[in-house]
């Protein structure tokens, strides 16, 4: 009998009979988890009966065996995973010399395929097994978890025998605990991250099965029932870990369902469908709860808030387990016990860890939990905290109440904790993994595992918040100086840093509620700072920082920094340089955090410019405007002098230009424009047409590339270089407008472009020969490029919004543009500029992930009439419209 023999389409069919009316149940469950392991288990069983049919059919060899491995072999098996599958064969077996055998099993495996299964095989006699568990670990674990499906159970029994004999339970848990950390890395040590894959992040699955893995490896139970029977982890923890885990298994089985493939990662293309599934719907909180000030919180955000959680009580029970499994492992292998060192009468050092004298200290005596981790901050050799202490914190949750919180001594350990010289970050990490940091701080609870639904932060607000106080905080190591120098430097000089760091743990503490998020986390932080008896001048400063924390990245960003006025005006708001200096150093660190692709050279520069301006300005030492520029000429004069530019080589051009040229470009830029532009302008003959000359160079930020454009002015000119950089695949960071007095434009932007660090070359002298022939040729403006959306973008879509309005001289307008990002969208909006014959001077273009906030300094008769504002602020939604 072989498979040909078999009906394989009725087969197919029942099999997916059988299988849809279990999705059918999973699909029904609702919000309730419970059911799902039986649930798996049965589509396992589903997969068992067409897998012994078929292995029937194929006529092997009696002495021959089908063995179920991986997470098949445990017997749960999720909706579009692989079917892993060992076909074990003879001692001696040669496939490529035995075809009839090698035939059997290609039909085999090729039926399973035609019934519908995702086999994953491998055919090997169980010396072949052994041989390649040795040499590797994942091998190893899969074959860990076999279950005989068909065949010779014999066979089967011998070689699990086997590879229980072969097993070293201590070497296994190394490399397994060694992979566990390589995985959490490769995900950024947080379960946190926007888009967690339920089986592999930290606190996902992949978490639990590593616990039973090397708990079944050393003989110490393959069930949590076994676990909890074998003292490895209390009934608590074991109904704890049950109940993560069957959620953690329901969503990604509805992953699978609603993905119709194997998915396991909580995409926010599903997230909303995801929570829609379990139930959830968009809903304001309940009426007197904690956050009743907030607005409507989406089903999604519901959804994930629960997955947080859920992952975060996997990690803090996985590392409980894990490091309980090593200690039992020692003591069967027979390694010397750890020493244990008295710190004081309530804590133990544990060769490195820090250790509770008694399972009940912190019922008897709940002050000792923050000190805890003021010990583990300031306590010589302290690396981590032990098995028994982390259970004693997980078993302590319910002491952090109320009375815990007002307690005067706890209030002067937690101060004492932001004021520590080390270890600030590992123990706020630590505190907050371990739930102690939520609830104590019951504010900050409130935004543990919340979604940020925006383009441009790629954590959840509490990971964005300690990411921003580790920023700050490596202002003041001396090894990081490196990475800002200029922050390192201002905070060499800065007399109390746990000051910086309370406002960097509560600037965004207040986001989620609705309303603004800076002034509802001044007042939270002024309660913290009165609660804790915080003098007077350092709780305003901190109040001050948390209620502006956004001021000077705006100012910065999307104002004109050459504009006296505007420098007065933020001077006047920041008050004094401490005030500026604090300020300065919360803006670089908050950017920082918020995802890797939101802050650059450009954004750095415009924010050490705006220091230095203001800083000038708050110590009387602003010079006047005139002052500025003869600075900036003479600074120029000099870097000119170093190129051997003949002496009055500069006159020709500088005597074209106004005051706004100088008071925009800083020294080097003048001299940069000024040598490019001199040798060829001294050469025309009296009243020659002036050339295009496009010239480019690395910029002197550290990132992307400067283009000055010299050209004649033109209305559309804007457009057209836009356009060129459309379609050459460069943005534009910055961009600064400047008309001669002889009618020319000399255009000064700022690129990037993902090609640039490898070709940069190749890049500028494609910008100077392609920019300057595009200028030259005219004709009409090409149709703008539309790239296709991200997935982010998608599903976190931005309203596109268009303000128009007089500066404060009423002598220009202020156009600011918000919207998702997409290819060529500055292009299209300079064409509608283009159209009115708008004139532009100044355009800031400001990145946040997927959204953009541009803010254009323009002027034209056009803006003059009521009607024909209208008209351009229409033309120009409908040009960012996706």
């Amino acid at each position: 009998m072989t498979t040909d023999t078999l009906d394989l389409p009725a087969l197919r069919q029942r099999y997916r009979e059988d299988k849809s009316a279990v999705l059918a149940e999973i699909a029904a469950l609702g919000p309730h988890s419970r059911a799902i392991r039986g649930l798996l288990r049965r589509l396992s069983r589903c997969t068992d009966s067409v897998l012994q049919t078929l292995w029937q059919g194929a006529g092997f060899d009696p002495e021959m065996a089908l063995v179920a491995v991986g997470g098949y072999g445990r017997g749960e098996l999720f909706p579009y995973s692989d079917v892993d599958v060992l076909v074990l064969v003879h001692e001696g077996v040669q496939l490529e010399q035995d075809e009839a055998l090698r035939t059997r099993i290609e039909s085999f495996i090729g039926a399973c395929w035609d019934i519908g299964l995702e086999i994953g095989s491998s055919v090997r006699s169980r010396s072949e097994c052994l041989a390649e568990a040795a040499h590797d670990i994942t091998v190893q674990t899969s074959l860990l978890e076999n279950r005989l499906v068909a065949g010779q159970r014999e066979a089967w029994q011998a070689l699990d025998l086997a590879l229980t004999a072969a097993m070293d339970p201590a070497a296994f848990f190394t490399a397994k605990l060694l992979e566990l950390q390589q995985r959490h890395q490769k995900f950024e040590n947080s379960p946190y991250s926007l888009e967690p894959n339920c089986k592999e992040s930290p606190g996902g699955l992949r978490d639990l099965q590593v616990l039973l893995w090397t708990s079944k490896a050393a003989g110490l139970g393959c069930s949590w029932d076994e676990l909890g029977r074998n003292g490895l982890a209390t009934p608590l923890e074991v109904r704890q870990i049950k109940s993560n885990e069957a959620l953690l298994s329901l969503i990604r089985a509805r992953l699978h369902l609603l993905a119709r493939r194997r998915e396991d990662r909580l995409v926010f293309d599903l997230q909303a469908t995801l929570a829609d599934s379990f139930g959830y719907r968009a809903a304001p909180p309940e009426a007197g709860s904690v956050a009743s000030t907030r607005g409507a919180r989406r089903a999604s955000e519901q959804l994930m808030r629960r997955y947080y959680w859920a992952a975060k009580a996997v990690t803090q029970l996985n590392q409980i387990l894990l490091l309980n499994l090593q200690d039992r492992i020692n003591e069967r292998t027979g390694e010397a016990g750890v020493s244990l060192s008295p710190i004081n009468e309530r804590f133990l050092d544990k060769g490195g860890m820090l250790e509770v004298a008694s399972d009940q200290l912190y019922h008897e005596h709940p002050e000792a939990i923050l000190e805890t981790f003021l010990l583990f901050q300031s306590e010589p050799g302290i690396q981590g905290l032990s098995a028994r202490t982390l259970r004693a914190l997980y078993n302590a949750r319910s002491v952090m109440n109320g009375a815990f919180r007002r307690d005067p001594r706890n209030r002067a350990t937690f101060l004492q904790i932001l004021q520590q010289p080390e270890g600030l970050m590992h123990a706020l990490r630590l505190m907050n993994q371990t739930s102690v940091l939520g609830r104590y701080l019951w504010v900050f609870r409130n935004i543990v595992g919340q979604m940020q639904h925006d383009l441009f932060h790629v954590y959840t607000v509490d990971q964005h918040i300690l990411m921003v106080v580790r920023n700050m905080r490596r202002f003041f190591i001396p090894e990081h100086s490196h990475e800002y120098p200029f922050c390192s430097q201002l905070a060499a000089g800065w007399d109390k840093p746990w000051l910086l760091y309370t406002a960097a743990l509560f600037h965004d503490i207040a986001k989620g509620r609705g309303g603004d998020h800076s002034q509802l986390g001044m007042l939270e932080v002024r309660r913290f700072c009165r609660e804790h008896g915080i003098a007077r001048e350092d709780s305003d400063l901190i109040s001050f920082l948390v209620g502006e924390h956004l001021t000077m990245s705006h100012v910065a960003q999307k104002q004109d920094l050459s504009d006296p006025d505007v420098i007065e005006a933020f001077a006047k708001r920041v008050g004094n340089e401490r005030g500026l200096t604090a300020l300065y150093l919360l803006t670089v660190a908050d950017i920082r955090g918020t995802s890797p692709k939101v802050w650059n050279a450009w954004k750095g520069r415009l924010l050490e410019d705006l220091y230095r301006a203001t800083l000038r300005a708050l110590g009387g030492r602003a010079p006047d405007q005139g002052a500025v520029i003869e600075s900036r000429k003479r600074e120029a004069l000099t870097l000119l002098a170093l190129h051997t530019l003949p002496h009055m080589a500069h006159k020709a051009l500088w005597d074209q230009l106004d005051v706004s040229y100088f008071m925009r470009h800083q020294g080097d830029e003048i001299a940069w424009h000024t040598r490019m532009l001199s040798r060829p302008l001294s050469q025309l003959a009296a009243g020659a047409t002036h050339p295009t000359l496009v010239r480019a160079r690395l910029s002197p930020e550290g990132e992307g590339l400067q283009v000055l454009v010299y050209t004649a002015d033109q209305p559309d000119l804007f457009a057209r270089i836009c356009g060129y950089f459309d379609g050459a695949g460069f943005s534009i960071l910055d961009a600064k407008v400047h008309t001669t007095r002889d009618g020319h434009a000399l255009d000064t932007f700022q690129l990037i472009s993902p090609d640039l660090s490898e070709h940069y070359r190749e890049l500028i002298a494609m910008v100077e020969v392609e920019l300057a022939r595009t200028l030259e040729l005219r004709g009409p403006l090409p149709t703008p490029s539309r790239g296709r959306q991200s997935r982010r973008v998608k599903c976190f879509p931005v309203l596109p919004r268009v303000t128009l309005h007089p500066d404060e001289k009423a002598q220009r307008w202020v156009l600011t543009i918000s919207s998702c990002d997409r290819v060529g969208l500055l292009y299209s909006i300079a064409r509608v500029l283009a159209r009115h014959e708008i004139n532009l001077q100044l355009a800031k273009v400001t990145t946040l992930g997927e959204r953009v906030e541009d803010t254009f300094l323009i002027s034209g008769p056009a803006l003059q009439h009521n009607r024909e504002q209208i008209e351009i602020e229409t033309e120009l939604l409908e040009a960012v419209k996706d």
